[in-house]
Protein backbone atom coordinates (compact mmCIF):
# COMPACT_ATOMS: atom_id res chain seq x y z
CA UNK A 1 0.00 0.00 0.00
CA UNK A 2 1.74 3.18 -1.22
CA UNK A 3 0.81 6.06 1.46
CA UNK A 4 0.59 9.87 -0.41
CA UNK A 5 -0.47 12.91 0.23
CA UNK A 6 -4.53 12.35 -0.58
CA UNK A 7 -4.12 9.37 2.25
CA UNK A 8 -2.84 11.20 5.16
CA UNK A 9 -5.38 13.91 4.41
CA UNK A 10 -8.35 10.97 4.79
CA UNK A 11 -6.11 10.33 7.77
CA UNK A 12 -6.80 13.72 9.33
CA UNK A 13 -10.63 12.86 9.54
CA UNK A 14 -9.36 9.97 12.10
CA UNK A 15 -7.27 11.94 14.18
CA UNK A 16 -9.81 14.59 14.92
CA UNK A 17 -12.39 11.58 15.39
CA UNK A 18 -10.49 9.91 17.62
CA UNK A 19 -8.98 12.51 19.82
CA UNK A 20 -12.71 14.02 20.57
CA UNK A 21 -13.58 9.99 21.25
CA UNK A 22 -11.14 9.37 23.71
CA UNK A 23 -10.86 12.78 25.50
CA UNK A 24 -14.68 12.93 25.86
CA UNK A 25 -16.19 9.70 26.54
CA UNK A 26 -14.26 8.59 29.40
CA UNK A 27 -14.81 12.46 30.96
CA UNK A 28 -18.65 11.85 30.74
CA UNK A 29 -18.96 10.75 34.60
CA UNK A 30 -17.14 13.89 35.30
CA UNK A 31 -19.96 15.50 33.15
CA UNK A 32 -22.46 13.99 35.17
CA UNK A 33 -21.45 15.04 38.47
CA UNK A 34 -20.17 18.62 37.70
CA UNK A 35 -23.62 19.31 36.02
CA UNK A 36 -25.51 16.70 39.08
CA UNK A 37 -27.00 14.27 36.32
CA UNK A 38 -28.00 10.29 36.74
CA UNK A 39 -25.68 8.25 34.71
CA UNK A 40 -28.73 7.65 32.34
CA UNK A 41 -28.81 11.35 31.99
CA UNK A 42 -25.38 11.03 31.11
CA UNK A 43 -25.51 8.46 28.77
CA UNK A 44 -27.92 10.79 26.81
CA UNK A 45 -24.96 12.04 25.01
CA UNK A 46 -24.17 8.97 23.30
CA UNK A 47 -27.89 9.36 21.75
CA UNK A 48 -26.78 13.07 21.10
CA UNK A 49 -24.40 11.29 19.19
CA UNK A 50 -26.17 8.80 17.39
CA UNK A 51 -29.09 11.30 16.30
CA UNK A 52 -25.87 13.18 14.31
CA UNK A 53 -24.63 10.20 12.80
CA UNK A 54 -28.25 8.99 11.57
CA UNK A 55 -28.01 12.68 10.14
CA UNK A 56 -24.77 12.42 8.75
CA UNK A 57 -25.67 9.02 7.12
CA UNK A 58 -28.20 11.31 4.65
CA UNK A 59 -26.08 14.21 4.46
CA UNK A 60 -22.48 12.62 3.97
CA UNK A 61 -23.62 11.02 0.52
CA UNK A 62 -25.71 13.87 -0.42
CA UNK A 63 -22.61 16.46 -0.07
CA UNK A 64 -20.46 14.58 -2.08
CA UNK A 65 -22.64 14.35 -4.60
CA UNK A 66 -23.50 17.67 -4.67
CA UNK A 67 -20.31 19.48 -3.29
CA UNK A 68 -17.66 16.42 -3.93
CA UNK A 69 -15.48 14.98 -0.86
CA UNK A 70 -13.43 17.88 -0.30
CA UNK A 71 -16.07 20.04 0.35
CA UNK A 72 -17.94 17.29 2.16
CA UNK A 73 -14.74 17.09 4.34
CA UNK A 74 -14.32 20.85 5.33
CA UNK A 75 -17.73 21.47 5.98
CA UNK A 76 -18.00 18.31 8.40
CA UNK A 77 -14.88 19.75 10.33
CA UNK A 78 -16.31 22.94 10.57
CA UNK A 79 -19.22 21.94 12.10
CA UNK A 80 -16.54 19.42 14.44
CA UNK A 81 -15.53 22.60 15.65
CA UNK A 82 -18.10 24.11 16.01
CA UNK A 83 -19.97 21.34 17.84
CA UNK A 84 -17.06 21.16 20.23
CA UNK A 85 -17.10 25.04 21.18
CA UNK A 86 -20.98 24.36 22.11
CA UNK A 87 -20.11 21.35 24.56
CA UNK A 88 -16.55 22.97 26.45
CA UNK A 89 -18.86 25.93 27.16
CA UNK A 90 -21.87 24.37 28.00
CA UNK A 91 -23.22 25.52 31.55
CA UNK A 92 -25.56 22.35 31.20
CA UNK A 93 -27.40 19.01 29.83
CA UNK A 94 -29.62 21.43 27.53
CA UNK A 95 -26.80 23.07 25.83
CA UNK A 96 -24.18 20.04 25.87
CA UNK A 97 -26.62 16.94 24.11
CA UNK A 98 -27.28 19.95 20.81
CA UNK A 99 -23.93 20.82 20.82
CA UNK A 100 -22.68 16.69 21.03
CA UNK A 101 -25.30 16.30 18.32
CA UNK A 102 -23.90 19.20 15.82
CA UNK A 103 -20.16 17.57 16.69
CA UNK A 104 -21.56 14.35 15.60
CA UNK A 105 -23.12 15.00 12.51
CA UNK A 106 -19.90 16.55 11.62
CA UNK A 107 -17.58 13.75 12.89
CA UNK A 108 -19.59 11.00 10.91
CA UNK A 109 -19.52 13.23 7.76
CA UNK A 110 -15.88 13.80 7.80
CA UNK A 111 -15.14 9.75 8.79
CA UNK A 112 -17.68 8.28 6.18
CA UNK A 113 -16.09 10.46 3.50
CA UNK A 114 -12.71 9.92 4.38
CA UNK A 115 -13.31 6.23 4.73
CA UNK A 116 -15.63 5.65 1.18
CA UNK A 117 -12.64 7.81 0.16
CA UNK A 118 -9.43 5.55 0.86
CA UNK A 119 -11.38 2.16 -0.59
CA UNK A 120 -11.59 4.04 -3.65
CA UNK A 121 -7.91 5.38 -3.23
CA UNK A 122 -6.67 1.99 -2.22
CA UNK A 123 -8.62 -0.53 -4.22
CA UNK A 124 -7.56 -3.93 -3.44
CA UNK A 125 -5.27 -2.90 -0.41
CA UNK A 126 -8.60 -1.41 1.43
CA UNK A 127 -8.64 -3.57 4.26
CA UNK A 128 -5.16 -2.25 5.38
CA UNK A 129 -5.62 1.38 4.50
CA UNK A 130 -9.12 1.37 6.48
CA UNK A 131 -7.56 -0.26 9.28
CA UNK A 132 -4.35 1.78 9.35
CA UNK A 133 -6.65 4.75 9.47
CA UNK A 134 -8.68 4.28 12.56
CA UNK A 135 -5.44 3.01 14.02
CA UNK A 136 -4.13 6.87 13.18
CA UNK A 137 -6.68 8.19 14.89
CA UNK A 138 -6.69 5.95 17.84
CA UNK A 139 -2.98 6.71 18.07
CA UNK A 140 -3.55 9.72 18.51
CA UNK A 141 -6.28 9.45 20.53
CA UNK A 142 -4.35 7.40 23.07
CA UNK A 143 -2.89 10.91 24.45
CA UNK A 144 -6.88 11.85 24.97
CA UNK A 145 -7.67 10.21 28.14
CA UNK A 146 -4.45 11.30 29.38
CA UNK A 147 -4.67 14.58 28.40
CA UNK A 148 -8.16 14.85 30.26
CA UNK A 149 -6.91 12.85 33.58
CA UNK A 150 -3.83 15.22 33.94
CA UNK A 151 -6.67 18.08 33.51
CA UNK A 152 -8.62 16.87 35.75
CA UNK A 153 -5.79 15.62 38.69
CA UNK A 154 -4.22 19.84 38.22
CA UNK A 155 -7.65 21.20 38.60
CA UNK A 156 -8.23 22.15 35.00
CA UNK A 157 -11.28 19.73 34.77
CA UNK A 158 -11.80 17.84 31.14
CA UNK A 159 -12.69 20.42 28.93
CA UNK A 160 -9.06 21.89 28.18
CA UNK A 161 -8.55 18.45 26.64
CA UNK A 162 -12.02 18.18 24.65
CA UNK A 163 -10.96 21.68 23.00
CA UNK A 164 -7.82 20.41 21.39
CA UNK A 165 -10.15 18.80 18.68
CA UNK A 166 -10.86 22.23 16.98
CA UNK A 167 -7.01 22.82 16.67
CA UNK A 168 -6.58 19.61 14.71
CA UNK A 169 -9.64 20.32 13.07
CA UNK A 170 -8.47 23.58 11.88
CA UNK A 171 -5.29 21.81 10.76
CA UNK A 172 -6.73 19.21 8.55
CA UNK A 173 -9.43 21.53 7.12
CA UNK A 174 -6.38 23.59 6.02
CA UNK A 175 -4.56 20.18 4.58
CA UNK A 176 -7.63 19.50 2.80
CA UNK A 177 -8.31 22.82 0.98
CA UNK A 178 -4.79 22.06 -0.73
CA UNK A 179 -5.65 18.67 -2.05
CA UNK A 180 -7.01 19.15 -6.12
CA UNK A 181 -10.01 17.64 -6.72
CA UNK A 182 -10.07 14.49 -8.33
CA UNK A 183 -9.32 10.86 -8.06
CA UNK A 184 -10.81 9.65 -5.23
CA UNK A 185 -11.20 13.00 -4.00
CA UNK A 186 -14.18 13.20 -6.10
CA UNK A 187 -16.16 16.34 -7.49
CA UNK A 188 -19.34 17.15 -7.75
CA UNK A 189 -21.43 14.10 -9.26
CA UNK A 190 -24.98 15.70 -9.00
CA UNK A 191 -26.40 18.99 -9.23
CA UNK A 192 -25.21 22.84 -10.72
CA UNK A 193 -21.28 21.92 -10.07
CA UNK A 194 -21.39 18.62 -11.46
CA UNK A 195 -18.23 17.44 -13.13
CA UNK A 196 -18.60 15.06 -16.20
CA UNK A 197 -16.69 11.90 -14.47
CA UNK A 198 -13.86 10.08 -15.91
CA UNK A 199 -14.70 6.38 -17.09
CA UNK A 200 -13.63 3.93 -14.62
CA UNK A 201 -14.35 0.45 -13.60
CA UNK A 202 -15.03 -1.67 -10.67
CA UNK A 203 -13.52 -5.04 -9.88
CA UNK A 204 -15.10 -8.02 -8.45
CA UNK A 205 -12.10 -8.89 -6.34
CA UNK A 206 -11.74 -12.59 -5.82
CA UNK A 207 -12.93 -14.16 -2.87
CA UNK A 208 -10.14 -16.47 -2.29
CA UNK A 209 -6.99 -15.41 -3.45
CA UNK A 210 -3.78 -17.34 -3.08
CA UNK A 211 -3.56 -16.41 0.07
CA UNK A 212 -7.11 -16.81 1.58
CA UNK A 213 -7.69 -12.95 1.19
CA UNK A 214 -11.43 -11.94 0.93
CA UNK A 215 -12.19 -9.65 -1.62
CA UNK A 216 -11.89 -5.43 -0.36
CA UNK A 217 -13.36 -3.13 -2.85
CA UNK A 218 -13.06 -2.99 -6.47
CA UNK A 219 -13.41 0.36 -7.99
CA UNK A 220 -10.18 1.10 -9.94
CA UNK A 221 -10.20 4.53 -10.59
CA UNK A 222 -8.39 4.75 -14.55
CA UNK A 223 -9.36 3.66 -17.62
CA UNK A 224 -9.53 0.26 -17.40
CA UNK A 225 -10.13 -2.78 -19.98
CA UNK A 226 -13.08 -5.47 -18.38
CA UNK A 227 -11.43 -8.77 -19.16
CA UNK A 228 -12.85 -12.64 -18.39
CA UNK A 229 -10.91 -14.29 -16.02
CA UNK A 230 -10.02 -17.67 -16.85
CA UNK A 231 -11.28 -20.09 -13.59
CA UNK A 232 -8.85 -21.71 -11.70
CA UNK A 233 -7.98 -25.72 -12.22
CA UNK A 234 -9.57 -26.24 -8.19
CA UNK A 235 -12.27 -24.63 -8.57
CA UNK A 236 -15.42 -25.90 -9.64
CA UNK A 237 -17.02 -24.81 -12.44
CA UNK A 238 -20.69 -25.00 -13.97
CA UNK A 239 -22.05 -25.10 -17.73
CA UNK A 240 -23.61 -21.84 -19.20
CA UNK A 241 -26.71 -22.59 -18.60
CA UNK A 242 -26.43 -22.64 -15.03
CA UNK A 243 -24.42 -19.34 -14.41
CA UNK A 244 -27.74 -16.83 -14.41
CA UNK A 245 -28.93 -19.14 -10.93
CA UNK A 246 -25.72 -19.51 -9.49
CA UNK A 247 -24.99 -15.81 -10.08
CA UNK A 248 -28.98 -14.80 -8.42
CA UNK A 249 -27.42 -17.45 -5.70
CA UNK A 250 -23.83 -15.40 -4.95
CA UNK A 251 -25.81 -12.53 -5.23
CA UNK A 252 -28.35 -13.22 -2.18
CA UNK A 253 -24.91 -14.86 -0.08
CA UNK A 254 -23.56 -11.10 -0.78
CA UNK A 255 -26.32 -9.66 0.75
CA UNK A 256 -26.66 -11.91 3.30
CA UNK A 257 -23.03 -11.27 4.00
CA UNK A 258 -23.49 -7.69 4.30
CA UNK A 259 -26.55 -7.91 7.13
CA UNK A 260 -24.04 -9.77 9.20
CA UNK A 261 -21.24 -7.57 8.87
CA UNK A 262 -23.84 -4.76 9.45
CA UNK A 263 -24.19 -6.28 12.66
CA UNK A 264 -20.68 -7.15 13.61
CA UNK A 265 -20.01 -3.44 13.09
CA UNK A 266 -23.00 -2.39 15.03
CA UNK A 267 -21.67 -4.88 17.94
CA UNK A 268 -17.83 -3.38 17.65
CA UNK A 269 -19.36 0.27 17.89
CA UNK A 270 -21.33 -0.80 20.60
CA UNK A 271 -18.47 -2.44 22.69
CA UNK A 272 -16.27 0.38 22.05
CA UNK A 273 -18.12 2.80 23.09
CA UNK A 274 -19.72 1.48 26.69
CA UNK A 275 -15.90 0.76 27.26
CA UNK A 276 -14.99 4.56 26.89
CA UNK A 277 -17.93 5.87 28.24
CA UNK A 278 -18.44 3.71 31.43
CA UNK A 279 -14.86 1.93 32.30
CA UNK A 280 -13.93 5.09 34.34
CA UNK A 281 -17.05 4.13 36.67
CA UNK A 282 -16.19 0.72 37.20
CA UNK A 283 -12.34 1.49 38.01
CA UNK A 284 -13.78 3.92 40.30
CA UNK A 285 -16.42 1.45 41.52
CA UNK A 286 -13.81 -1.23 41.79
CA UNK A 287 -10.70 0.01 42.66
CA UNK A 288 -11.45 3.27 44.99
CA UNK A 289 -9.02 5.05 42.44
CA UNK A 290 -9.24 8.93 42.22
CA UNK A 291 -11.06 10.05 39.17
CA UNK A 292 -8.01 11.80 37.38
CA UNK A 293 -6.02 8.35 37.54
CA UNK A 294 -10.17 6.53 36.95
CA UNK A 295 -10.10 8.70 33.84
CA UNK A 296 -6.72 8.03 32.48
CA UNK A 297 -7.04 4.37 32.77
CA UNK A 298 -9.03 4.51 29.66
CA UNK A 299 -5.76 4.91 27.56
CA UNK A 300 -4.71 1.20 27.96
CA UNK A 301 -8.39 0.73 26.44
CA UNK A 302 -7.04 3.04 23.44
CA UNK A 303 -3.17 1.82 23.50
CA UNK A 304 -4.16 -1.81 22.81
CA UNK A 305 -7.11 -0.45 20.23
CA UNK A 306 -4.16 1.86 18.51
CA UNK A 307 -1.60 -1.38 18.40
CA UNK A 308 -3.75 -3.86 17.20
CA UNK A 309 -5.34 -1.96 14.03
CA UNK A 310 -1.64 -1.44 12.82
CA UNK A 311 -1.08 -5.15 12.90
CA UNK A 312 -4.33 -6.48 11.26
CA UNK A 313 -4.27 -4.59 8.63
CA UNK A 314 -1.09 -6.07 7.02
CA UNK A 315 -2.79 -9.58 8.59
CA UNK A 316 -6.21 -9.03 6.73
CA UNK A 317 -4.37 -9.46 3.40
CA UNK A 318 -2.64 -12.94 4.29
CA UNK A 319 -5.49 -13.70 6.46
CA UNK A 320 -9.30 -14.14 6.29
CA UNK A 321 -10.55 -11.04 7.58
CA UNK A 322 -13.70 -12.38 8.79
CA UNK A 323 -11.54 -15.35 10.40
CA UNK A 324 -9.42 -12.09 12.13
CA UNK A 325 -12.75 -10.36 12.90
CA UNK A 326 -13.88 -13.59 15.09
CA UNK A 327 -10.90 -14.26 17.26
CA UNK A 328 -11.22 -10.23 17.79
CA UNK A 329 -14.45 -10.43 19.83
CA UNK A 330 -13.09 -13.59 21.70
CA UNK A 331 -10.48 -11.69 22.60
CA UNK A 332 -12.73 -9.09 23.76
CA UNK A 333 -14.57 -11.08 26.12
CA UNK A 334 -11.31 -12.02 27.97
CA UNK A 335 -10.46 -8.63 28.43
CA UNK A 336 -13.30 -7.85 30.02
CA UNK A 337 -13.37 -10.52 32.08
CA UNK A 338 -9.78 -9.02 33.79
CA UNK A 339 -11.25 -5.74 33.62
CA UNK A 340 -14.75 -7.29 35.77
CA UNK A 341 -12.51 -8.83 37.97
CA UNK A 342 -10.01 -6.30 38.63
CA UNK A 343 -9.52 -4.66 42.54
CA UNK A 344 -6.26 -2.66 41.66
CA UNK A 345 -5.86 0.38 38.78
CA UNK A 346 -3.23 -2.15 37.13
CA UNK A 347 -5.09 -5.36 36.85
CA UNK A 348 -8.09 -2.80 35.30
CA UNK A 349 -5.49 -1.12 33.06
CA UNK A 350 -4.46 -4.67 32.15
CA UNK A 351 -7.89 -5.92 31.24
CA UNK A 352 -8.50 -2.76 29.63
CA UNK A 353 -5.25 -3.20 27.45
CA UNK A 354 -6.55 -6.52 26.34
CA UNK A 355 -10.20 -5.71 25.21
CA UNK A 356 -8.57 -2.85 23.50
CA UNK A 357 -6.60 -4.90 21.58
CA UNK A 358 -10.15 -7.48 20.23
CA UNK A 359 -12.16 -4.22 19.73
CA UNK A 360 -9.71 -2.25 17.75
CA UNK A 361 -9.51 -5.17 14.98
CA UNK A 362 -13.60 -5.02 14.73
CA UNK A 363 -14.90 -2.20 14.03
CA UNK A 364 -12.45 -1.45 10.55
CA UNK A 365 -12.48 -4.65 9.30
CA UNK A 366 -16.12 -4.93 9.64
CA UNK A 367 -16.47 -2.29 7.65
CA UNK A 368 -13.97 -3.33 5.37
CA UNK A 369 -15.87 -6.46 4.60
CA UNK A 370 -19.12 -4.72 4.58
CA UNK A 371 -17.90 -2.52 2.00
CA UNK A 372 -16.19 -5.58 0.00
CA UNK A 373 -19.86 -6.70 -0.81
CA UNK A 374 -21.05 -3.78 -2.52
CA UNK A 375 -18.28 -2.80 -5.27
CA UNK A 376 -19.10 0.42 -7.08
CA UNK A 377 -21.18 1.57 -4.33
CA UNK A 378 -19.47 2.47 -1.33
CA UNK A 379 -20.58 5.75 -1.05
CA UNK A 380 -23.73 3.94 -0.33
CA UNK A 381 -22.68 1.49 2.17
CA UNK A 382 -20.95 3.61 4.04
CA UNK A 383 -24.06 5.51 4.41
CA UNK A 384 -25.49 2.31 5.53
CA UNK A 385 -23.18 1.43 8.41
CA UNK A 386 -23.12 5.07 9.40
CA UNK A 387 -26.57 4.95 10.28
CA UNK A 388 -25.81 1.53 11.92
CA UNK A 389 -23.62 2.88 14.11
CA UNK A 390 -25.00 5.67 15.23
CA UNK A 391 -27.74 3.63 16.31
CA UNK A 392 -25.29 1.79 18.50
CA UNK A 393 -23.76 4.84 19.78
CA UNK A 394 -27.01 5.54 20.97
CA UNK A 395 -28.78 2.72 22.81
CA UNK A 396 -25.92 1.26 24.11
CA UNK A 397 -23.91 3.66 26.60
CA UNK A 398 -27.61 4.77 27.39
CA UNK A 399 -28.64 1.46 27.81
CA UNK A 400 -25.77 0.44 30.25
CA UNK A 401 -25.83 3.92 32.19
CA UNK A 402 -29.36 3.08 32.46
CA UNK A 403 -28.34 -0.15 34.17
CA UNK A 404 -25.86 1.10 36.29
CA UNK A 405 -28.51 3.12 37.96
CA UNK A 406 -30.51 0.73 38.44
CA UNK A 407 -28.20 -2.45 39.47
CA UNK A 408 -25.03 -1.54 40.07
CA UNK A 409 -22.33 -0.67 37.22
CA UNK A 410 -20.26 -3.67 37.78
CA UNK A 411 -23.46 -5.94 37.11
CA UNK A 412 -24.58 -3.33 34.16
CA UNK A 413 -21.19 -3.87 32.82
CA UNK A 414 -22.34 -7.90 31.95
CA UNK A 415 -23.82 -6.33 28.76
CA UNK A 416 -20.39 -6.60 27.08
CA UNK A 417 -19.72 -10.46 26.82
CA UNK A 418 -23.34 -10.83 25.50
CA UNK A 419 -22.68 -8.17 22.76
CA UNK A 420 -19.64 -9.48 21.81
CA UNK A 421 -21.13 -12.99 21.56
CA UNK A 422 -23.81 -11.76 19.17
CA UNK A 423 -21.10 -10.23 16.83
CA UNK A 424 -18.76 -13.24 16.86
CA UNK A 425 -21.70 -15.29 15.43
CA UNK A 426 -22.48 -12.34 13.05
CA UNK A 427 -18.97 -12.31 12.15
CA UNK A 428 -18.80 -16.21 11.25
CA UNK A 429 -22.40 -16.40 9.77
CA UNK A 430 -20.87 -13.26 7.07
CA UNK A 431 -17.29 -14.65 6.57
CA UNK A 432 -19.03 -18.37 4.91
CA UNK A 433 -21.94 -16.90 3.23
CA UNK A 434 -18.94 -14.06 1.54
CA UNK A 435 -17.06 -17.44 0.57
CA UNK A 436 -19.89 -19.11 -0.45
CA UNK A 437 -21.38 -16.55 -2.46
CA UNK A 438 -18.87 -16.73 -5.35
CA UNK A 439 -19.77 -17.22 -8.71
CA UNK A 440 -17.89 -20.71 -9.31
CA UNK A 441 -17.47 -19.99 -13.50
CA UNK A 442 -16.98 -16.86 -15.10
CA UNK A 443 -15.69 -13.78 -13.12
CA UNK A 444 -15.39 -10.32 -13.94
CA UNK A 445 -12.11 -8.31 -13.25
CA UNK A 446 -10.55 -5.46 -14.44
CA UNK A 447 -6.67 -4.30 -15.28
CA UNK A 448 -5.46 -1.01 -15.92
CA UNK A 449 -4.45 0.26 -19.33
CA UNK A 450 -0.50 0.32 -19.59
Amino acid sequence: MRRDSLTWTFYGAFVVWGWFLYSFNPSVPLLAEEFGISAAQAGLHGTAMAAGAVLASWAAPTLIAGRGRRAAIVVALGLVAAGVVGLVLAPSLWVSLPSVAVMAVGGNVAIASSQAGLARHHGEAASAAVTEANGVGSSVGLVGPLAAGLCVAIGWGWRPAVAVTVVLAGVVVWRALRIPVGGAMTPPTRGPHAVAQQPHAHAVVRLDGPHGVEPVLGSVEATAVAVVERPDETEPTAPAADQPALAAQALARRRLAAWCFLGSLVAAIALENVTTFWSTDLVRDQTAAGAGIATATTAGFVAGLSAVRFVVGPMSLRVRPALLLAVSFVVTVAGWAVLWTATSPTVAVAGLVVAGVGCGAQYPLSVALLLSTAPGAQDSAQARATLAGGLAIGLAPFVLGALADAVGVHTAFLVVPAIAVLGGVASVLGGRALLSGRTPAVRSSVRPTP
